[in-house]
């Protein structure tokens, strides 16, 4: 069932004194695709600053902007429209010994690199060679990673943050999407399979009615590579459907971060973050 959704995302930054000049970057503008088409989109920065587009190394639209007036709070809000018609998720059908070969290790070969931010600790490392041992197929192997982490990781909010490594949620069996979708991505690369990390928004509500405001959620997933990218939600347990919109791509969070910058002036700033998503049709 296709959707078309409205997301209104407004992040506003808070400082202790007044900022003399901020330099930033903003990834919160959707990517088109046969699966997901931007009807419209716009991003408004106050105060006005100077603003310039580009599409990143992993083809993320990036919004850079600099405002050079002193300034005691910063307000980005991103609007966009977005038509989502989502397919199924296909069965599996690469076997194991394709993800040897160039086509695959080489062409995705920065979707492999097991790094610090996704690296599985050695018990769970353990238990991913018995999955891979009763796969018959790495698309089976990357159901079962992915299911192991829905039913291994508590989510709770607050439980680590932005700069924790994956092996930190395992430890203590709790964390957020964020951490749930990188230890799937470093299970999935362990076994040689590419995996990238997905960021985008949800619609909360499973049959979401026309005209409804509600308060949305940024939301990370994951997706591996067998013969196409194939999406799926650690913290849900299902792949992604019409209420899942994506902004962008990259190894980790790191590479698609919402909002990233700088600033001079002020010591300490706090951040406040509201999505609001209105089904349209």
């Amino acid at each position: 069932m296709a959707m078309q959704l409205r997301i209104v995302h407004t992040s506003q930054y808070e400082y202790d004194g007044r900022a003399v000049a901020s330099h930033n970057q903003a990834r919160m503008t959707p990517v088109t695709t046969p699966e997901q088409i931007v009807v419209h989109h716009r991003i408004d920065v106050s105060p006005k600053p100077w603003t310039a587009s580009y599409t990143d190394y992993f083809g993320t639209q990036v919004t850079s902007f600099e405002v050079v007036d002193p300034h005691d709070t910063m307000t980005v809000t991103a609007t966009s429209t977005v038509q989502v018609n989502r397919a199924g998720t296909p069965e599996p059908t690469t076997g194991w010994a394709a993800y040897d070969t160039a086509e695959i290790a080489d062409r995705w070969t920065e979707y492999l690199v097991v790094s610090e931010a996704v690296a599985p600790p050695a018990d769970l490392a353990a238990r991913l060679e018995e999955i891979r041992a009763a796969s018959a197929l790495p698309g089976d192997a990357a159901r079962a990673v992915v299911r192991l982490v829905h039913e291994e990781i508590e989510f709770l909010p607050g439980a680590t943050d932005v700069e924790s490594p994956a092996a930190a949620a395992w430890e203590q069996r709790a964390g957020v999407c964020q951490d749930m979708v990188h230890l799937a991505i470093g299970g999935l690369r362990m076994l040689g399979i590419p995996a990238r990390y997905v960021s985008g928004y949800v619609h909360p509500v499973e049959e979401p009615v026309v005209g409804d405001k509600v308060a949305g959620d940024s939301r990370a997933w994951l997706e591996w590579w067998d013969d196409g990218w194939q999406g799926f939600d650690p913290s849900t347990d299902t792949a992604p459907n019409d209420r899942y919109v994506v902004i962008g791509h990259g190894r980790d969070y790191g590479d698609v971060p919402p909002l990233r910058g700088i600033y001079s002036g002020a010591t300490t700033s706090e951040l406040d973050v509201t999505v609001e998503i209105t089904r349209l049709e």
